[in-house]
């Protein structure tokens, strides 16, 4: 061959060597949350994964480690693309992708916000569970203290009813004594 140069086609110009990754990017819709940027190192993902594995469990039917797991590796990474997590993750939760990114993104997001890198939504239901806890408690102290009065109360009655009743003996018996 003269000239220098080849003909035909290069990887870049034929289709089947395309970059996907790139090509899904464009034609999937994603929710908007994911359109942010997480930075993990702001967000405590001890709290996180707990959530995943319920959640997953719930959309998938069952509990898949191996889909848990690697969902939990994706989010290893410094800063995180949604839209890229959720174009690998498709293949094995099908429907509920989009759903469980949004929600796993509006925590992650909640979370990079909050000093102690917790979502927010997770403070509140604890906050709302302790508040209940606390309703329930004052409502028991409250039973307790009742019963204990109402207890008091009828050791009073017994105490006064006796107290009577030997009263009255002792009247009866000075009434008889002055016959």
């Amino acid at each position: 061959m003269s000239g220098g140069f080849f003909r035909g086609t290069s990887a870049d110009q034929d289709t089947r060597f395309s970059n996907k990754q790139a090509k899904l990017l464009k034609s999937q819709k994603f929710p908007p949350e994911l359109e942010h940027l997480v930075d993990i190192s702001k967000v405590n993902m001890e709290v996180i994964k707990p959530w995943i594995t319920r959640r997953v469990t719930e959309l998938i039917g069952f509990e898949d480690e191996v889909v848990i797991n690697f969902i939990n590796s994706l989010l290893d990474a410094k800063k995180m693309n949604g839209k890229e997590i959720q174009i690998q993750i498709t293949g094995f939760m099908e429907r509920n992708t989009g759903k469980f990114m949004k929600e796993l993104w509006t925590l992650l997001l909640s979370a990079q916000k909050n000093a102690s890198g917790v979502p927010q939504q997770f403070l509140d239901a604890k906050e709302e569970e302790l508040r209940k806890k606390k309703v329930e408690s004052d409502r028991i102290t409250i039973e307790i203290l009742k019963k204990k009065d109402k207890e008091g109360r009828e050791l009073e009655q017994e105490r006064f009813q006796k107290m009577l009743a030997s009263a009255i003996i002792w009247v009866h018996v000075l009434y008889l004594k002055l016959l």
